[in-house]
């Protein structure tokens, strides 16, 4: 995956947005101003960290090389995940999802609410 097919798959989600507080080299991906993603604009091959279940962020990191424990980030509850072509698109926009879902879930009722497809 490139960086626009990133910014577009996350983009397509309710309630995101993107900024660089960092400077020019982080893109930051927002849920209602929570961050789920950070992309390393300047790193070859493309690095982003996504927040993850504990223990399926372990279970990742086992079976991929390419995922390893969030780098400047809670080891715990983030990866840092290597674009450098080893990992199937789908792997990495279902853990984008995740991601998304996991800070979408520590929001505020009303917002989630908001942001829920209507049924």
């Amino acid at each position: 995956m490139n960086i626009e097919q990133l910014r577009n798959h996350a983009l397509s989600k309710p309630g995101v947005s993107e900024d660089m507080p960092f400077g020019d080299d982080v893109l930051a991906l927002r849920v209602e101003g929570k961050i789920f993603a950070l992309v390393a604009l300047q790193a070859t091959p493309l690095r982003i960290n996504l927040k993850c279940d504990p223990e399926e962020a372990i279970r990742l990191r086992e079976a991929h090389a390419a995922i390893l424990p969030g780098y400047h980030m809670n080891k715990q509850h983030w990866n840092t995940v290597i674009l450098d072509g080893t990992l199937n698109p789908a792997l990495v926009r279902d853990m984008m999802d995740a991601s998304y879902s996991l800070i979408l879930g520590s929001l505020p009722k009303a917002l989630r609410t908001s942001l829920s497809p209507k049924r």
